[in-house]
């Protein structure tokens, strides 16, 4: 397909994702006193009696880690998963601030907040166990699947390999989380390959601070190079995507070979980065699918 067919296409396709209203929460906790630690919890829809347990898909949006993509635009996503009988957690953190004049351009606001994006995913995750038997009774925390969408993704693998963090890391756990897996959509899941591309700005070294703390910081943040997890985990890509380009998430499937371990990839054809999480789209079925085979 011509270059300007698939930027047309992409451009319809962000169009049709964004194009859903918010779904509100059924019950929304905090696990820190900023506004943005909040988790919000979809409760199941159909497919289960009350009394049923059912798994938690913890969902973690995308939005390069920039301040004016909160979790509000994945929430037909997550209420599209609470309709297919999970129980689901849509976790809100600490993204780049609105105003870093120093650093940001006069286009696009900074990437992430270094250390506390990465502190809100650890401190909720931490917490989601106890938050989510209060809000959700039906939720079963032994069956938990981390889910995320591009920066989201990003963190979803990260969240997965906080037990082989550096020894250094206040993030780092004592043994790995207690997942069933990761599905990660098309995820910044390779800072490397991600800064040759340009990947949102190349968002992934304005979220550990820019050029001065990029290598020092790299080793507490790149998915590439915190494996093996001995985590279940598959990325689904499309094989069209101009926000996050299928690269990215092949090279991190390589490297979790190259470190002894298999990492599911699921390519879809002609599919751009936002299908994955657009409930009108059939790739939006495919990803829910994956997170059932780990869930159930």
């Amino acid at each position: 397909m011509p270059d300007d067919a698939v930027a047309a296409r992409a451009a319809a396709e962000e169009e049709s994702a964004f194009s859903h209203p918010a779904v509100a929460p059924d019950a929304t906790a905090s696990y820190g006193d900023h506004p943005d630690q909040v988790i919000d919890f979809y409760a199941p829809r159909e497919g289960s009696a009350p009394t049923d347990t059912v798994p938690l898909i913890v969902v973690l949006h995308g939005g390069a880690w920039r301040a004016p993509y909160d979790r509000r635009h994945i929430t037909p996503f997550a209420a599209y998963l609470a309709e297919r009988g999970f129980a689901v957690a849509n976790v809100e953190y600490r993204r780049g601030q609105e105003q870093r004049a120093a650093q940001e351009s006069a286009h696009a606001p900074i990437a992430g907040r270094w250390p506390h994006t990465f502190d809100d995913v650890a401190a909720a995750l931490d917490a989601l166990p106890a938050l989510a038997r209060e809000a959700l009774p039906q939720a079963d925390p032994r069956r938990t699947v981390l889910t995320g969408h591009s920066a989201g993704g990003h963190l979803a693998l990260w969240a997965a390999a906080r037990h082989v963090l550096p020894a250094d890391a206040p993030w780092r756990t004592g043994g790995p989380p207690p997942l069933r897996g990761v599905v990660a959509l098309a995820p910044i899941a390779d800072f490397e390959v991600a800064g040759k591309l340009d990947v949102c700005g190349n968002a992934a070294r304005q979220l550990l601070g820019g050029d001065e703390h990029f290598a020092e910081r790299q080793p507490y943040a790149d998915p590439a190079l915190l494996l093996p997890t001995g985590i279940a985990t598959t990325l689904v890509q499309g094989r069209t995507d101009l926000v996050v380009p299928q690269a990215v998430a092949e090279s991190y499937a390589d490297a979790a070979a190259k470190a002894g371990e298999m990492v599911g990839l699921t390519l879809l054809e002609d599919v751009g980065h936002f299908p994955l999480i657009d409930p009108l789209a059939d790739a939006c079925a495919v990803v829910a699918e994956e997170i059932a085979q780990l869930a159930w």
